[in-house]
């Protein structure tokens, strides 16, 4: 039995949910619950059977999300954040893990990209300083 609950467990974790959620501490500029958030992304990429579809990627996305886990520094956290939502953008892609459409935002100040659940432009970079920079670069069905 025990066994089923960890398969059920397993399921309900999502990666793409656990990266919104740091996407979103990042966006509040707390830096501290973006280290838990990111904590939370690491247990979902490890438990999520898909993530193993792409070594490389899910090892980049582990790398970054750790260092974000363990910094308290949130531009050092940002800094791992853009190369974190390149290759989590690149996972999406080759592995579906999205059942409702992902839009991938651009950052022209920052040069860097990001993934959110909605249309509506709220920058993970920047923080309330310019909420609002950006553009939606593509859609992931």
């Amino acid at each position: 039995m025990a066994g089923s609950v960890s398969a059920q467990e397993k399921a309900a974790v999502n990666p793409l949910q656990a990266y919104y959620e740091v996407k979103d501490a990042l966006i509040s500029s707390n830096a501290s619950i973006a280290g838990t958030k990111a904590t939370a992304l690491i247990n979902a990429i490890k438990a999520n059977e898909k993530t193993n579809a792409s070594k490389v990627l899910r090892d980049k996305i582990l790398f970054d999300a750790e260092h974000i886990a363990e910094s308290k520094d949130i531009e050092h956290q940002r800094d791992h954040f853009t190369s974190l939502s390149t290759d989590f953008y690149a996972l999406v892609k080759a592995v579906k893990l999205n059942d409702k459409p992902v839009y991938y935002a651009y950052c022209p100040m920052k040069k860097s990209y990001w993934l959110s659940e909605g249309e509506a432009i709220k920058n993970p970079y920047y923080g309330n300083k310019m909420l609002t920079c950006g553009k939606v670069a593509e859609v992931l069905k």
